[in-house]
């Protein structure tokens, strides 16, 4: 037989292969935790501090022993904070703000020649309505002799002495009665008499009254110059004339070979396929050249010869004296599929002087959205579109006008494009839409009717910068021959050499043109990038920083919420005794509050049951010595 002899083991050895197993077993326990809470504030904001690589935030827990200086280092962090979310909400503020910055380019390229528009600066004496204004113009005859003494047959005597034999016809008499020219002095409007006393003429103003309908309100249109208030008055009766023109066609007569005597672009001859014609109330007959999309000139070259050059009429037949005071022509450079606003955009060009135009082209392209009010297309702005070209801000705010005019009036102003159903004003039809005009056209001016705040930029827009130069045309030496030619060619009979033709040219002064561009200057990008460079500023840390911040107010909402639990949980537990608790409920040491000495931690674990070792069978007592034999 043998046997095995098992010896004494040390009470040291025991005990420390002992601690090792419940250390092992304590480990293990806490590698199967899922979720880890902490059981105070306190030990949040201890660990936090502790372990955090916000700078600063050790002090809060190394020098809690000295509260002076945790007194200090708390403020101080605190305040840090304030400064640091300070810097961004400027930050913030300056991004929504949605700054731009502008982009100055410089291009250099072959240049389309833009749309050039030219007027009489004269109305016609259509036709159509020549009869009607003959008899405007022998009233008009009288009102000035009585109000100025002035015979006008004596300066116009080819064709005051047409209509003196023709008699007014009642309705255009009654309503130039009823709209009389009339004199103002002070505050007092008064009617002039006949045979009125000799006075002072100087201390008085000229104007006219415009009523409502039933005459219980009226408007006084007064004036300090006599010329300007004869005119106004003038053309008033003169639009209610065109009005009542059924036909808009009858008024379309061309007339421009007595018009323009020679035009040439890059040195070769227009035709008629590169103008077109229209009619304008106050400035005439008025052609536009390069008007067609299909076939554009292209300037080859910059310079004098290589643009548009015109000689046109300056000399004034058979034109309306009392409408226009000017002698020469309108003159307005825009872009193609835009409307040319003469009395906006336009210049006069002078009698016997050859105006020299050189153009600079320049481009504006701005950022739509948040960034700036502007419209790509118009479609987006609440105004209907009555012309018939692309979106701009004067054709909203004309379209706007005309608009408020046809709802408050009842019928569309003559200047403007007639809108759908709508038909113009005529005092024969409307008999206040002379009082309405003009009270309409004050609140207009002192933007009452909202068209300027409607309107707004177009996001591209493309202008051209005019600079003049002028000399006379023809020279004295030159110009028998010159007149001489243009007699032969053109049939023009010469009155007033000087004043009878002028000269115009059109031309790029150089290939570069200028673009002004919109970019963003607060992207996400640079707002990250300043919120970045802040919080390095502050507290010297990276985005790994915020997570950890984010992930202690998250721990800060939790515990919160476990404790609230807790608290409800114990409020019921005061309520009346239940039985006793049995051996098998542990309830009891579920809901046992923790010393507040000891640091706790809530720890969510998965149950896991586990085998005790052999070695923890041994008895705890003194070892004796064993020994097993066999036989």
């Amino acid at each position: 037989g043998g046997s095995v002899k098992i010896g004494k083991m040390p009470e040291g050895e025991k005990k420390t292969e002992w601690m090792q197993e419940e250390e092992q077993q304590q480990k293990g326990a806490e590698q199967e935790g899922l979720i880890e809470f902490y059981g105070s504030y306190q030990e949040l904001f201890q660990f936090f501090c502790s372990n955090t690589t916000i700078h600063g935030a050790i002090r809060l827990v190394c020098s809690k022993k000295n509260k002076m200086k945790t007194a200090f280092w708390s403020v101080l962090f605190f305040l840090t904070f304030g400064l640091m979310y300070w810097q961004f909400g400027i930050l913030y503020r300056e991004y929504f703000s949605y700054p731009v910055n502008l982009n100055l380019n410089l291009n250099s390229d072959r240049l389309t020649f833009p749309a050039v528009t030219l007027c009489t600066l004269n109305p016609y004496r259509y036709s159509a309505i020549r009869k009607k204004l003959d008899e405007l113009d022998q009233i008009t005859h009288q009102t000035l002799l009585d109000l100025y003494d002035y015979n006008m047959s004596l300066a116009r005597s080819d064709w005051s002495t047409q209509s003196t034999g023709k008699r007014s016809s009642r309705s255009l008499l009654h309503q130039v009665q009823r709209h009389p020219l009339r004199r103002q002095k002070r505050d007092n409007l008064v009617n002039l008499p006949e045979n009125s006393p000799s006075v002072d003429k100087n201390d008085w103003k000229i104007g006219f009254v415009l009523c409502s309908e039933n005459n219980k309100d009226c408007f006084h249109q007064a004036y300090s110059s006599g010329v300007d208030a004869v005119r106004e008055w003038y053309s008033f009766h003169y639009i209610n004339i065109l009005a009542q023109v059924p036909d808009a066609k009858a008024l379309d007569e061309s007339d421009f070979e007595n018009f323009i005597y020679a035009c040439r672009f890059n040195e070769a001859t227009c035709d008629k396929a590169n103008y077109t014609h229209f009619h304008h109330p106050l400035y005439g007959n008025c052609y536009t050249f390069n008007d067609n999309s299909s076939s554009l000139w292209t300037s080859s070259l910059p310079g004098i010869n290589n643009g548009l050059s015109l000689v046109v009429r300056t000399e004034q037949n058979d034109f309306i004296p009392l409408l226009s005071t000017v002698t020469g022509a309108r003159v307005m450079v825009h872009d193609q599929n835009e409307p040319a606003f003469m009395d906006d955009g336009g210049f006069n060009v002078r009698p016997g002087i050859e105006t020299s135009i050189s153009m600079r082209k320049e481009m504006t392209v701005r950022l739509g959205g948040s960034y700036s009010d502007c419209t790509e297309d118009g479609s987006d702005v609440p105004v209907q579109n009555l012309y018939s070209s692309r979106y701009t801000e004067q054709v909203c705010i004309r379209s706007c006008f005309q608009l408020k005019m046809v709802e408050r009036c009842g019928c569309a102003y003559y200047f403007y494009p007639l809108p759908t159903g709508a038909e113009y004003c005529d005092y024969t039809k409307h008999v206040a839409w002379g009082y309405c005009y003009y009270k309409l056209l004050a609140e207009f001016k002192a933007d009452v009717l909202g068209c300027f705040h409607k309107c707004r930029k177009p996001c591209k827009m493309t202008e051209y910068r005019l600079s003049a130069g002028y000399s006379h045309w023809p020279s004295t030496v030159s110009e028998d021959w010159v007149f001489y030619m243009l007699s032969q060619q053109n049939k023009y009979n010469i009155t007033s050499k000087r004043n009878g033709v002028a000269k115009v040219n059109i031309f790029f002064e150089e290939w570069n043109y200028k673009t002004n561009g919109e970019s963003p200057a607060f992207t996400v990008v640079t707002l990250l990038s300043q919120l970045g460079n802040q919080w390095s500023l502050w507290f010297g840390s990276s985005v790994l920083s915020v997570m950890e911040l984010a992930e202690l107010i998250l721990d800060f909402i939790a515990i919160t919420f476990i404790l609230t639990v807790r608290w409800f949980r114990s409020r019921k537990q005061q309520s009346p005794p239940g039985p006793p608790p049995t051996s098998h409920d542990n309830t009891a040491f579920q809901d046992e509050v923790p010393a507040l000495g000891a640091p706790h931690r809530f720890t969510v674990e998965a149950v896991v049951t586990t085998l005790p070792s052999y070695n923890s069978l041994e008895p705890r007592g003194p070892s004796k010595d064993v020994e097993v034999g066999h036989e």
